[in-house]
């Protein structure tokens, strides 16, 4: 999703720390006493961490190294933080490089006060303040010390509120445990039961959500925080025969499709007998998310809409993108256009299959997943037909800002912030299009100056709408915050100015959000907390019904 990649939401990214531990079943190997973690940002490794668990009679000490590349730049020497039997934290020790400065911080917690004591690229550090009886202790990049709160959440209630210290000089910060579910995680041929807890960090207005995987016995496996596309993973979960098993429908069965020198994992979701050739529906997620059900707020919206479709007698198809999950290839140099061509390759595995109709196969994507399904219908004539969900009208340079002015909105920024914040969003911009780097720091550089963000910018649905010839679908949800609703009746211009267009209809949804659900308000800091995580059927009913009726006329 687009708003992800404002320069102001990079500058936030790694805020919450995280995490990671072993965990034990009779489906599952015996994990040592230390364990490596790999931390993935958008899909991408960026590091791994090495993390040891040791209860005692004394309390339990939590204890790590590891190295993080761009764009954190930390070596952790060394990261221990020790709590005692009662869950008072006793002391926290941190020894890193970060950025080529030494960072060297002690803090000792006795009876509600926290004293920290040391340096940090250099400036000493001499700070006192209070703290709660038993707060976690969360310093930044320390992810190993999320294995205290897996371990006290075996016991926790939903709704239970915790309080966690980050240290040197952060204040408190409260989070509170929203949800609670029974899923399941496959690595190799096994598959085995995990918990996951749903975690709101900060204030009902600007939750951030944050997943926490652990097993029955309360050790750590992943964390997995939506906003930020942080991963975490225990090292043997993160190969690419492993993944969560978060969603699932009737009907479910594993596939793996062939791409440009590697594989794509995918999803199929069959439905019910009856059909000699089945029409199929491709499901195009965000590169961003990666996921095969696009899951965001807890919402799997590819998941969802699998399942629908496969209902209305679709096949349909989720797929990891590349380099994401069990899909093979790489991102660091992936655009726009090679992840089109991963639809395609999609396209043709189905064209050749004796159970799918070969002049009947629709893609359908949401949010830039609609931008990608866009342009692989402008590349791939075997496309008979395309749903654009939640889908931005203008180029991504244009929407990038506009989503920056959305988010400066929300957090009440002075005007002097505004503009300063805008001005340096354009300058970044320009930089990505045009290589010159003059004057943006190197830490943004390393964020922002990757193929797939200049493709993003440079895209302009306008162009690439001239070159679709397919019937199209645009579905909005009329409480969308994220992509205004107005996108979608500029988008539905913009193609019925084709002098060739068989089909242009618009499906605007009332009382629904971006991701297809019940809202309120609409707006991003709603997402974590809705209680209804369910596509409404009126989406699902304006999707099915126009196919069908769609591709009915291409048999």
């Amino acid at each position: 999703m687009p708003v992800r990649y404002c320069i102001l939401l990079l500058a936030l990214l790694f805020v919450l720390p995280m995490h990671a531990m072993p965990q034990q079943s009779a489906t599952e190997p015996q994990a040592p006493a230390s364990i490596g973690y790999t931390v993935f940002v958008h899909g991408t490794p960026i590091g791994r961490e090495e993390v040891t668990v040791q209860p005692s009679a004394s309390g339990l000490t939590i204890t790590s190294t590891g190295r993080l590349s761009a764009p954190v730049n930390r070596v952790t020497r060394r990261a221990e933080v020790r709590y005692r039997p009662d869950w008072t934290p006793e002391h926290l020790i941190v020894e890193a490089i970060v950025d080529g400065g030494d960072t060297t911080v002690k803090t000792t917690f006795t009876g509600g006060t926290a004293i920290s004591t040391g340096s940090v690229a250099g400036e000493d550090v001499s700070h006192t303040g209070k703290v709660s009886g038993q707060p976690f202790v969360l310093p930044r990049f320390f992810f190993g010390a999320y294995a205290a709160i897996a371990q006290r959440l075996v016991a926790a209630d939903e709704g239970s509120e915790y309080r966690g210290f980050q240290a040197p000089q952060a204040p408190e910060l409260t989070f509170r445990l929203n949800a609670v579910s029974m899923e399941r995680m496959q690595t190799g041929t096994a598959v085995f039961d995990v918990r996951r807890y749903v975690l709101l960090f900060g204030t009902p207005v600007d939750a951030m959500e944050v997943n926490l995987y652990a097993d029955d016995r309360g050790t750590l496996l992943r964390i997995y925080v939506p906003a930020q596309a942080l991963d975490v993973v225990r090292d043997d979960l993160a190969a690419s025969t492993s993944r969560a098993i978060e969603y699932s429908n009737p009907g479910d069965e594993p596939a793996i499709i062939p791409s440009s020198g590697f594989n794509l994992s995918a999803t199929l979701t069959r439905p019910a007998p009856g059909q000699a050739r089945l029409p199929a529906v491709i499901l195009v997620g965000s590169p961003d998310i990666g996921d095969r059900n696009a899951a965001i707020a807890g919402v799997p919206i590819h998941g969802q809409l699998a399942g629908t479709l496969a209902e209305a007698g679709f096949l349909a198809v989720r797929y990891d993108s590349r380099g994401y999950g069990q899909s093979g290839g790489r991102v660091e140099s992936a655009t726009f256009g090679d992840y089109a061509n991963d639809v395609r390759a999609i396209v043709r595995w189905l064209a050749d299959r004796r159970d799918i109709d070969r002049r009947r196969i629709a893609v359908l994507g949401h949010g830039e997943g609609a931008w990608v399904a866009l342009l692989a219908a402008s590349r791939e004539r075997r496309i008979a037909a395309v749903v654009a969900i939640g889908t931005p009208s203008t180029t991504g340079t244009d929407f990038v800002l506009e989503q920056q002015r959305q988010n400066l909105e929300q957090m009440n920024a002075s005007p002097e912030d505004r503009e300063a914040r805008i001005d340096l969003q354009k300058r970044i911009n320009a930089a990505v299009i045009t290589g010159k780097w003059d004057g943006i720091p190197d830490d943004i550089r390393s964020r922002a100056d990757m193929p797939w963000f200049q493709s993003l910018l440079v895209f302009d649905p306008a162009k690439v709408l001239d070159d679709v010839r397919q019937p199209l679908l645009f579905v909005h949800g009329e409480l969308d915050r994220e992509v205004r609703v107005d996108h979608a009746d500029r988008l539905a211009e913009l193609a019925r100015t084709r002098s060739d267009s068989k089909s242009v209809s618009v499906a605007n949804v009332e009382g629904v959000n971006h991701l297809l659900v019940p809202a309120v308000t609409g707006e991003l800091g709603e997402y974590p907390l809705l209680p209804d995580k369910n596509i409404s059927d009126e989406a699902g009913t304006a999707i099915t019904g126009w196919l069908a009726k769609t591709l009915a006329s291409v048999r």
